[in-house]
């Protein structure tokens, strides 16, 4: 079959570009709802390394909205569930497979790569600024996951520079917190402009209720995260 999967790929960027992006490497941290259709995203586009973060196994309850989780992979590392569908889709990629959590005490060894681009992916906030700023420090080109969680409306969803995320609660306080280090502008990020919706569902008198999410909502920021990717890598830009 040779690079025939990549055919219609190069159709589009040319076989320079295909090449630079077989040669890339990105790591992606989180493969859950968002992170996982990232990955996905990426080895279909070409991408020939990729190193892929999370310490948590397949729930059922990540069946609505994360692309590795079935029936059959229920209990499973979600690293390693998805990086045998990364070596389907392409046998010849290098994949990576790190069942760890990503914490200021495994930063330097989860970053000693060299990689093209860093997807942040991260649900929590802490680890997903120590991320942003390690990667700052590093000269990592990084895009981060604002909340995908408890939206419904997919046309709202937009990239931007974090100084100009607007509505976003979760952009809200990522911005507060990296402006105490310093860091005011710089970090792509794909966020929502869609209103908060009130919480409905049996935990909404929690003071940490768990968030509600559909099927299209965090595929959609991970695919968008893949896209801005893939165009970097390339050197296409609006």
């Amino acid at each position: 079959m040779g690079n025939d999967r990549f055919n219609r790929i190069q159709l589009l960027v040319g076989a320079d570009a295909l090449e630079r992006l077989q040669k890339s490497s990105v790591a992606v941290f989180g493969i859950g709802g968002v992170g996982g259709y990232a990955v996905e995203a990426l080895v279909r586009g070409g991408v020939g390394q990729l190193t892929l973060v999370d310490f948590d196994n397949v729930c059922a309850t990540n069946i609505n909205r994360q692309i590795h989780a079935l029936e059959t992979t229920v209990g499973r590392s979600k690293v390693e569930v998805m990086a045998e569908r990364c070596r389907a889709i392409s046998p010849r990629v290098n994949v990576v497979a790190k069942q760890m959590a990503y914490r200021s005490e495994t930063s330097d060894e989860l970053l000693l790569s060299q990689f093209d681009y860093v997807l942040d992916c991260i649900d929590n906030i802490n680890d997903k600024l120590h991320l942003i700023q390690s990667c700052c420090k590093r000269m990592l080109p990084i895009i981060s996951s604002m909340g995908a969680a408890n939206k419904l409306d997919p046309t709202l969803i937009r990239v931007d520079d974090i100084s100009l995320t607007t509505k976003c609660r979760l952009a809200r306080t990522i911005r507060k917190e990296l402006r105490k280090q310093g860091i005011e502008q710089g970090i792509k990020a794909v966020y929502s402009t869609e209103e908060f919706r009130p919480l409905t569902g049996p935990d909404a008198g929690d003071r940490k209720p768990t968030l509600g999410s559909s099927s299209y909502l965090p595929p959609l920021f991970g695919l968008t995260m893949a896209g801005e990717v893939i165009r970097s890598i390339i050197g296409v830009y609006n």
